[in-house]
């Protein structure tokens, strides 16, 4: 008893106790991030039933969706250039995140009106495309603000010893990741009481349950906001407090509004970046062939050279660590999915109504917060390489299940428990097991930016290393593109006005594709561990 009491003092009350009123700011523009999935559940109905679109052009509009994370690097550079006022990017994203939810409040909610403009499929994309985009310049935002709020000088006065402001940085990401899961565990309980009864409802019911979650989602642009202003009232009195202790006019200001050091432009980032752009556009407008492919290989190379430019600020022994930990990363976030052919699957073949997804959802975010502090020595003792081996060997162990209920495992089991091990009774114990693993790999990444970045570059070096470990997700989604090209996947598209069949179900091929999404997420992070080690790289 005494050592389980020990064990919650170090990993939970601890972290409670490090806790300073000046974390708050960034935490709650990190927990509207955390809200931003509350639409999801919504979004998967809304496109199989409403939407013609077929799951490798999802896998596409997703890849396009992920692009404006790779844009995070030269955000985060305008972020230390315009040091004094960032709050405009939050101001900026927010208003655009809350035009992305009013299209969707009027496509769900007055479609014949909305397609009088647009066709509901274009409407559509042109909002999941803004949302990303506001989302980008918040984080951005977010992560310098988290340097931000680690305080330099104590209430007596003297400056904090570096072993305290590593500790306090360590907190700070930490809280970050619990402020962001802690926003998905609000999301779900939202969406259980939301859709509490909702399969027994008319489709019209049903569709005003849609409405009302989007219009509840505006609260995300406004938590963000919020944070904004009060970073404002706390730096005012941080100032007041400085006055009091006797500081200058001229050491409060560098103090409390400027960062540690100077930053001078990075023309390599802003003009690599404008080059990006122009490209992105250019390909996303010509429709050109394998244009997802020229634009990832372009993110790539770009984001490459200002890896490589950037590390140069780095002693020897970082960069071999950052290398590392990066390449690591890189490679486990990449690794594809089945894409939107499995979640069609569960809704028709296995009677996974919203409901019940939302229920799933929040065993999902209440054990990934969990997860937090459970392996939060876990995290802060081991390297990168043996985290990701770690989730690794068990993310391909909890898709065995997912795997068997394709081949009848859930009727097999039902039957000889009396219907007791379902295929829902499946899938609530796998979420249990697989999500508190879901934050593990990126809080030992992002303290060891905290804390070993340049002081004048910590904004860049997050939005670097940001757009690099994002980047793989863009890879992911072409990854999921591919399989999705070769294993099709279909469920049930009718016609809007006659009701007919236009493209009937058919799931045959998504066990071919889960065995290959398996078989690729257990080989190649642990190839790429393996080769890091070859190359005399470290992890952090």
């Amino acid at each position: 008893m005494t050592a389980l009491l020990r064990w919650f003092d170090r990993t939970i009350l601890e972290l409670g106790r490090e806790m300073r009123l000046s974390y708050l700011p960034p935490l709650m523009v990190y927990v509207a991030a955390g809200v931003s999935g509350l639409t999801g559940i919504v979004g998967t109905f809304f496109v199989k039933d409403y939407l013609g679109l077929s799951a490798s052009f999802l896998a596409a509009l997703g890849f396009w969706a992920g692009i404006p994370w790779a844009l995070k690097m030269p955000i985060g550079h305008l972020v230390d250039l315009l040091w004094r006022h960032k709050a405009g990017l939050v101001y900026l994203g927010a208003s655009l995140i809350a035009a992305s939810l009013i299209i969707m409040i009027g496509l769900i909610g007055n479609p014949a009106a909305m397609r009088e403009v647009m066709s509901a499929e274009a409407w559509f994309v042109l909002s999941t495309l803004l949302a990303p985009i506001g989302y980008v310049m918040q984080d951005a935002v977010a992560d310098a603000m988290t340097v931000e709020a680690v305080p330099r000088i104590g209430e007596d006065g003297r400056p904090f010893p570096a072993e305290s402001v590593r500790l306090m940085h360590t907190t700070m990401q930490m809280l970050g990741r619990v402020a962001i899961i802690g926003g998905t565990v609000l999301v779900s309980l939202a969406n259980v009481a939301m859709f509490q009864g909702s399969e027994a409802l008319p489709e019209a019911d049903k569709v005003a349950i849609y409405v009302r979650i989007y219009e509840l989602a505006l609260v995300i642009p406004l938590l963000s906001v919020s944070g904004v202003l009060l970073a404002g009232l706390l730096k005012r009195r941080e100032a007041r407090r400085l006055a009091g202790l006797g500081h200058s006019a001229e050491e409060i200001d560098r103090l409390v509004h400027a960062p540690e050091q100077p930053t001078a432009p990075n023309w390599w980032i802003l003009g690599g970046s404008a080059a990006f752009v122009a490209l992105t556009l250019a390909v996303g407008l010509s429709g050109l062939g394998y244009g997802q492919e020229l634009i990832f290989a372009a993110s790539f190379t770009i984001i490459g050279v200002m890896i490589y430019r950037l590390v140069r600020e780095l002693s020897d022994d970082a960069r071999r660590t950052l290398l590392g930990t990066v390449i690591v990363i890189f490679v486990f976030r990449a690794m594809p999915g089945p894409g939107a052919g499995a979640s069609w699957w569960m809704i028709d073949e296995l009677g996974f109504d919203q409901s019940f997804l939302s229920r799933l959802d929040l065993i999902t975010s209440t054990l990934t917060l969990a997860g937090l502090f459970l392996f939060r020595r876990f995290m802060a003792e081991k390297s990168i390489a043996h985290i990701v081996i770690f989730l690794t060997l068990a993310s391909t162990l909890l898709s065995l299940p997912i795997l068997g209920m394709f081949h009848g495992l859930h009727e097999w089991t039902a039957a000889a428990t009396g219907g007791f091990v379902d295929a829902r009774f499946i899938a609530i114990a796998n979420t249990a097991l697989e999500s508190p693993l879901g934050q593990v790999s990126m809080v030992p990444m992002l303290a060891w930016i905290a804390n070993s970045a340049p002081a004048h570059l910590k904004a860049t070096f997050f939005a670097v290393m940001a757009s690099f470990t994002n980047l793989a997700l863009s890879a992911s989604q072409l990854g999921t593109k591919y399989l999705n090209g070769i294993y099709t996947v279909t469920r049930e598209v009718r016609d809007a006005a006659t009701a007919a069949v236009t493209v009937p179900a058919d799931y045959s091929q998504l066990g071919q594709l889960l065995v290959t999404v398996l078989v690729l997420g257990l080989a190649l992070p642990l190839l790429a561990i393996a080769v890091t080690r070859l190359l005399g790289l470290r992890s952090a």
